[in-house]
């Protein structure tokens, strides 16, 4: 008799929540490589970021979103956009709330999503940070909206991810492979490297300016096999921003620019010597030509 053979299953499944629920943290620690940028502040994710999580007998096509809120830009508008097309023509659904907070809007959005039937699992994130005895209650608010498990996890520790990475599987069908079988994202190398540049000038600058920041590589060079050379501008809408990013003699920019470059180095495998700018850009959130270049709008 032949032996029967395991049925390879794969799928697209998107991650999509409220602000600072823990999305990205959530999708690198399934993939097992750094595929999305993490910050404290709101709304770091502005693209969808693909990640995938590669097994024997299943490839899962993760797809982080941007938070869900009101734009206020073309960019918040595109972001909003983002997070619509990621709750189509996919096979399940992850929504992520925190669990260590009580929020209404929180609440209302995830009751408010259109799940368009898709198998919908709800993942209470940070449990590292509550009390035991605080999970079942939340759980029970939940209970009658017709989730195919409530999962408790913590993104940060990786509690509970086997048994959401099983979850997910159990709903999967069989399908091809969709991406080769060594490739952990789709998105390349110039796209990350402007995110890695971005992350550390989200940590590092004050509260109002990071949602005004944007990031182009514009060039990169092999000097040699262990040292790559990188041209990057980093974008601010105002003048009087432009002195905050570079700090007094240059300290800030320094700072972005040495935490940025060691990130980089993880990701490159060499020596990076980064080159890094500032220029004014006035009101570019809301240019179209300015969100293409930036990789924000559709080519």
């Amino acid at each position: 008799m032949a032996e029967q053979q395991t049925p390879f299953k794969s799928g697209f499944v998107s991650i999509v929540g409220r602000p600072n629920v823990g999305k990205s943290t959530l999708l690198n620690a399934l993939i097992g490589e750094k595929v999305a940028i993490v910050s404290p502040k709101p709304q770091t994710t502005r693209n969808q970021i693909i990640g995938i999580h590669n097994g024997p007998h299943h490839q899962v096509v993760f797809v982080d979103t941007p938070g869900i809120h009101q734009p206020r830009t073309r960019l918040g508008e595109f972001m909003d956009k983002t997070v619509r097309d990621a709750l189509t023509a996919i096979d399940a659904l992850i929504i992520i709330a925190d669990a260590s907070r009580e929020d209404d809007q929180e609440e209302a959005a995830i009751r408010g999503l259109d799940r368009r039937g898709t198998p919908t699992f709800l993942v209470l994130n940070k449990i590292d940070l509550i009390q035991p005895h605080t999970l079942l209650p939340l759980i029970a608010r939940y209970a009658e909206d017709g989730f195919e498990a409530i999962l408790p996890i913590s993104a940060k520790t990786g509690d509970g991810l086997p048994k959401l990475m099983d979850s997910v599987l159990a709903v999967l069908q069989e399908g091809p492979r969709y991406y080769p079988s060594d490739q952990f994202t789709p998105q390349t190398e110039r796209q990350i490297i402007a995110e890695l540049i971005r992350e550390q000038a989200l940590y590092l600058l004050e509260e109002e300016l990071p949602h005004g920041i944007g990031v182009e590589v514009l060039e990169m060079k092999e000097l040699r096999p262990d040292l790559t050379e990188i041209y990057a501008d980093i974008y601010c809408e105002r003048a009087s921003h432009k002195g905050m990013v570079i700090g007094k003699q240059g300290s800030m920019l320094g700072k972005i620019g040495s935490r940025a470059r060691a990130q980089i180095e993880a990701l490159l495998g060499t020596q990076v010597a980064l080159k890094l700018w500032v220029k004014v850009k006035p009101g570019w959130r809301n240019s179209a030509m300015d969100l293409k270049n930036l990789g924000y709008v559709e080519q």
